[in-house]
């Protein structure tokens, strides 16, 4: 079990090495340039700026960044945000995004697994049929559609902020527009899991043995129903992140995903870096965990078995 965490945790330095040569090219090519953005800016100027974030060649900016990164700690000054470093902005904003991108997570596993074990036991009935409608309609929808719908109905009825930040009742409407989708999928993969269950062997033998529908459905079944949808926890964490960043931006939510829409928009490299870098690790650590929770939930699995 240690051999393999370590180990892949060795693999970390490859991977988001990788996925910085991948970000850094679509950053450098993309047309425009974060230092003439002003109008009538002095050459001088750009020059200097050029200097200061050693960006005169792509050569120099690709050596200079990680190196600055991994011997410092630091991802560098923005080059929007004049005055504020990459770590400032993000020591601020990813709290923000990790408590939306949790708070989706929850309402979609708990929404998604309840709904997905009753229209399994009720196969065939209303609760069924709503579920799978309901799933289909959440999968079909972007965030981003669901967010601009979630606005229109905080504006018709004035029950929940339409957007900001500092009370929880602000997480409501854009915590359910990321849970949508991931939740459609949970239900789905929560019920077929569970159809193919509650016809096992051990279903029967539980039953026969005295215990009570709801112990064995919700103690016994769910315990191994639950197996293909902690397998989807890693892409469904993918998915709050990144899907958080559109839906972010709609409810003008101060998190990392706002900075990084417009960091894209202003060519802000060294802000565009610090994201996907945070973000990568962020990602790559979760995958780990949700490797490691197979062991936990099912002893069975040997997660070291090549």
């Amino acid at each position: 079990m240690y051999k393999v965490v370590l180990w892949r945790i060795a693999q970390f330095p490859l991977i988001l090495a990788i996925i910085y040569l991948l970000t850094f090219l679509l950053a450098w090519v993309a047309p425009g340039d974060p230092f003439v953005n002003e109008k009538n800016m002095d050459p001088t100027a750009v020059a200097s700026l050029k200097q200061k974030f050693h960006a005169g060649s792509a050569w120099e900016f690709l050596l200079w960044y990680p190196r600055n990164v991994i011997l410092h700690g630091d991802f560098g000054d923005s080059m929007q945000y004049r005055g504020f470093t990459v770590n400032d902005i993000i020591g601020m904003s990813l709290p923000v995004s990790v408590t939306l991108g949790l708070f989706s997570l929850v309402i979609a596993l708990f929404v998604g697994v309840g709904v997905g074990t009753i229209a399994a036991v009720k196969r065939g009935g209303v609760a069924d049929w709503t579920s799978l409608s309901i799933a289909l309609i959440g999968i079909s929808l972007p965030s981003f559609v669901t967010a601009a719908l979630l606005l229109m109905f905080a504006a018709w009825t004035k029950v929940l902020p339409a957007g900001g930040w500092g009370h929880l009742s602000n997480l409501i409407l854009p915590g359910i527009a990321l849970s949508m989708v991931p939740m459609a999928y949970i239900v789905r993969l929560t019920r077929v899991s569970m159809l193919d269950t509650l016809g096992a062997d051990f279903v029967r033998t539980a039953r026969a043995k005295g215990l009570s529908k709801s112990i064995v459905i919700w103690k016994h079944c769910l315990r191994n129903a639950f197996l293909p949808v902690l397998s989807y926890l890693g892409p469904a964490a993918a998915f709050a992140l990144t899907g958080s960043f559109v839906v972010e931006k709609v409810f003008q939510v101060p998190g990392l995903g706002q900075h990084f829409v417009d960091s894209v928009r202003n060519r802000d490299r060294t802000l565009i870096l610090g994201v996907v870098m945070v973000y990568s690790t962020f990602l790559l650590a979760f995958n780990l965990l949700v490797d490691l929770a197979y062991a936990w939930v099912d002893p069975r699995i040997d997660i070291t078995a090549k």
